[in-house]
């Protein structure tokens, strides 16, 4: 205990020692922030904006009093769509599971990737951004699971062969609207720039997911 109780010591004192004000050095400035930026022409929001909605939090309370079926706090319902939609069933039916065990993924397996998602900050991610998940990815991925499951299924019966044919795909179809030119309708906008915002990300998990899946048997 000694080392550790020694080192506390020290840190407390440096840090004190930091922060401190030598006599004829200027005080460091406040970093406290105002919503007028500081400005003396700007509007006080305190002043002007009344305590039960000042603030994130206090307004986020107020909606709930106003209509507790408002938009703002709602989360998306994962569980009781994935039960609506029958998703396990269908995961079942399709064998999804046992074609994931057949690539060599099993049980153990997955348990050995923790760590190593970990180290990645994959988890500490999902830790951080739980709202965005349930409000922004889990619409898309579990509303067009029922398409998207009998794809996997077969993208798994053939193995990784799949996935790469598949980020190519993507690739290539971004770099096909890249070279014939075409815009977006009424927008004129690239359409090799608009889709590349869909089609390059899949192409990237595609391409990992199947080189996932290669390791897994070696």
């Amino acid at each position: 205990m000694a080392p550790l109780s020694s080192l506390l010591t020290v840190t407390l004192a440096t840090t004190a020692t930091a922060f401190s004000v030598n006599n004829g050095v200027a005080s460091r400035p406040s970093t406290k922030l105002y919503e007028n930026f500081g400005f003396d022409f700007a509007e006080d929001q305190v002043a002007n904006t009344p305590i039960d909605i000042l603030g994130e939090a206090n307004y986020k309370t107020f909606v709930n009093k106003v209509d507790p079926g408002n938009m703002l706090n709602r989360q998306y319902p994962v569980l009781t769509r994935v039960r609506e939609l029958g998703l396990l069933e269908k995961t079942a039916e399709l064998g999804i599971l046992s074609k994931l065990e057949n690539l060599g993924l099993t049980l153990e397996k997955a348990e050995e990737l923790l760590p190593a998602l970990e180290e990645a900050g994959i988890l500490s991610l999902v830790a951080n951004n739980q709202q965005l998940l349930i409000n922004g990815v889990a619409p898309i991925a579990i509303e067009g699971a029922p398409i998207l499951l009998p794809l996997v299924a077969g993208a798994l019966e053939v193995g990784p062969a799949a996935f790469y044919l598949a980020a190519a795909s993507f690739a290539g179809l971004d770099y096909y609207l890249f070279a014939s030119g075409a815009e977006v309708p009424f927008l004129g906008l690239s359409a090799g720039g608009v889709a590349g915002l869909l089609l390059i990300p899949l192409s990237v998990v595609m391409a990992v997911v199947g080189a996932a899946l290669g390791s897994l048997k070696e």
